[in-house]
């Protein structure tokens, strides 16, 4: 199964893709549209060039598990997202995911300028990769080294 992954932004929504098969996940792109109808016709672009089974966006809860305005937006921004593609949209706790993203791009070498460009793209992985952990019933990352995501990224 085909995975692309949505961390909504108010200015950028940080894309990735992966699969179930192998359970490859690759941060693809930053959008830099605000939300609104112009990140949604986007968004229907790009699911239409991936071609995904589903579509797993990033639901920010409190630290508790509990959901409030924040996480009601986005479910609200995907339902749209699901009248105009007709893909199923699941959501995934993005807690953490920022951070996970952010202690990966410490030991990529880039600059703060390129760091910036591809935060969100990273963060996106980071919920996708948690998802996939939570649809196999792994609590935890796999043991051993892991790859730098930051590496991965592609600009298309």
């Amino acid at each position: 199964m085909r995975f692309l992954s949505i961390d909504l932004g108010q200015k950028r929504t940080g894309i990735a893709t992966g699969d179930d098969i192998v359970g490859l996940v690759q941060p693809r792109e930053v959008l830099m549209i605000p939300q609104g109808d112009a990140l949604i016709a986007a968004l229907v672009r790009v699911i239409d060039d991936v071609g995904p089974d589903v579509v797993i966006i990033g639901l920010p809860t409190n630290m508790d598990g509990t959901e409030g305005p924040a996480a009601a937006g986005v479910r609200a921004f995907g339902e749209r997202v699901a009248a105009r593609t007709k893909v199923r949209i699941e959501y995934q706790d993005e807690r953490l995911t920022s951070f996970a993203a952010e202690e990966s791009l410490k030991r990529s070498g880039r600059t703060r300028g390129e760091k910036k460009e591809i935060r969100d793209a990273l963060a996106a992985a980071e919920i996708l990769r948690d998802y996939l952990r939570r649809i196999r019933g792994e609590s935890e990352p796999p043991d051993g080294p892991m790859d730098d995501p930051s590496d991965d990224l592609t600009h298309d």
